[in-house]
């Protein structure tokens, strides 16, 4: 183990600064040879070479023969073609008309009331990066307040819908779907038109579609004329949409400044395309976590942000690293069953929470803190002399910090002056383009979803299932069944499993009609359509 003025040594030579963003990237605490770097070097100036192809406009995302753009939205005039470059300034343009005409009473709900609040429906890349901006950048000074239907959990949509309450009527609605067909999205959509015709509203005139041209949804807003539609394209993946109309619109709604988000993504892009890998702070944690997990993903990515505003920060980040490089092939067709696992939440509320593991149990992950210099805005109470609760926060970390090393943890460190926009922005772009350089050292495409796409396909054939099973149950209405005897009857006996699990919610719900006769074991219960 190093004396602390050799860690301090290594933490000077292995500093990434980036003092334009008030960015900065501490490595000093993974324990990489010396000549790591060396050894890294040819696979590192390909993934630079691939993430140029990228920016370039090739196809690299080969399943979907799409071209990956993400990097465009904060630098239209690197995008392959000037109809992209147009689209992508006349939608920024249009988002900051759409919102000022929202904020100023252009556009006004019903009854010439101002919208107060904006209802978001979407799900994985159209919720989590809204959401995670939102919650670091609110103010109690904000135009709008965000709400959110992420899921399609009944009590949870009740939830949010009894929290806006009686401002339903001054509640502006916004349907993010880039294919317009994600059912949770649809069923969202559904429950909230139906909250606003309960109330007398007519749900088109509050509605506003986020999705790719002439999709399914684009169509629906298109015949009931709702109040606006912005644009998705294909080259954007929902996990990198944050900083397209699905990110920025709810931002600029919600009066956050757009314009920085950009900047603070744009400038990061442009350190991050050094070829330098020791002054590049993406390639750094690139290369840190080809390191710490062996290439194979041996270890945990463990998220700790000490700032409350960042707490969604490693949600956000499950699905930017874990959907990315959670992958069973490799691009050759290779099973290689890659990925890196992610979790976290906030310090130092995890110091009495799983730290005391992270600490002393399975070594089995690497923590990433994310240190906020500035605490707040104006001075701060002091709680002992000379010290502010603010104070503790950062002793806290870098207590963690050091403990983690003593017990041979390894941990990597961001640092940044404040978190405002343009710093979320520059947050964004760097684990973006992390993933994007880690993706090409493990050699996987890291643009695509197969996993989830095949979840969606196992659900649908449930929902036909379930039509089946309560088409059958009508038909012999009066008669009940197990479920072994109705898997019998519709001639297929190896769902049997799946008719308990549907029966069994079905029974406890009244929307079916279907009755339970109890059993022991609960699978020996019998059900039928109700008389």
């Amino acid at each position: 183990m190093m004396t602390k003025l050799e860690l301090w040594k290594r933490y000077k030579k292995y500093l990434s600064s980036v003092p334009e963003l008030g960015l900065r990237v501490d490595i000093s605490r993974v324990n990489f040879p010396d000549d790591y770097f060396d050894r890294m070097e040819a696979k590192i100036q390909k993934a630079f070479r691939d993430m140029e192809a990228l920016e370039s406009g090739a196809i690299v995302n080969p399943d979907e023969k799409r071209r990956v753009g993400h990097y465009w939205l904060r630098a239209p005039e690197f995008a392959p073609t000037p109809e992209i470059t147009r689209d992508i300034k006349a939608t920024i343009r249009s988002i900051k008309d759409f919102s000022n005409r929202v904020h100023t009473g252009n556009i006004l709900a019903s009854k010439r009331r101002k919208f107060s609040r904006a209802l978001v429906i979407g799900i994985g890349g159209s919720a989590l990066g809204p959401q995670f901006v939102s919650q670091a950048l609110k103010t109690s000074n904000d135009s709008m307040k965000l709400h959110f239907f992420d899921n399609t959990d009944p009590d949870g949509m009740d939830l949010v819908l009894k929290e806006i309450g009686k401002d339903l009527s001054k509640t502006l609605t916004i349907v993010s779907s880039k294919s317009g067909g994600t059912k949770e999205t649809r069923n969202g959509m559904l429950e909230a038109k139906a909250a606003y015709q309960a109330r007398g509203l007519d749900f088109e005139k509050y509605a506003v579609a986020v999705t790719q041209k002439d999709s399914e949804l684009a169509r629906l807003a298109k015949r009931g004329k709702w109040i606006a539609r912005f644009p998705m394209w294909d080259w954007i993946g929902g996990r990198t949409s944050e900083l397209s109309a699905v990110g920025l619109l709810p931002a600029a709604l919600q009066g956050i400044d757009i314009d920085a988000l950009l900047e603070g993504a744009r400038f990061c892009d442009e350190v991050t395309r050094r070829k330098e890998a020791r002054a590049n702070p993406a390639a750094l944690l690139a290369l840190m976590w080809y390191y710490v997990t062996g290439g194979q993903g041996k270890r945990a990515m463990v998220i700790l942000p000490y700032k409350d505003r960042l707490q969604l920060f490693s949600k956000y980040l499950q699905q930017l690293v874990m959907e990315s490089l959670g992958k069973e092939k490799d691009l050759d067709g290779k099973i290689v069953n890659q990925g890196i696992t992610v979790y976290g939440n906030k310090g130092s509320t995890d110091q009495h929470a799983y730290v005391q593991q992270l600490c002393e149990g399975v070594n089995n992950f690497f923590v990433t803190f994310i240190e906020v210099l500035k605490d707040r805005k104006g001075t701060s109470f002091e709680v002992e002399p000379c010290i502010t609760s603010g104070d503790y926060l950062v002793h806290f970390l870098q207590g963690t910090r050091e403990a983690l090393y003593e017990k041979g943890r390894e941990s990597m460190t961001i640092t940044i002056e404040q978190v405002d926009a343009r710093s979320v922005g520059a947050l964004i772009a760097l684990y973006e383009r992390a993933v994007g350089l880690y993706a090409s050292l493990i050699h996987v495409n890291a643009y695509h979803q197969p996993g989830v796409e095949a979840g969606k396909k196992a659900a649908q054939a449930m929902i036909q299932l379930q039509s089946r099973v309560f088409a059958f149950l009508h038909r012999e209405k009066g008669k009940a069944f197990t479920p072994d005897e109705i898997a019998s009857a519709l001639q297929t006996p190896e769902e049997a499993e799946s008719i308990f699990k549907l029966l069994d919610h079905a029974a406890v719900n009244g929307d079916h009609g279907i009755e339970k006769c109890a059993a022991i074991p609960p699978f020996h219960s019998r059900y039928q359509d109700a008389p």
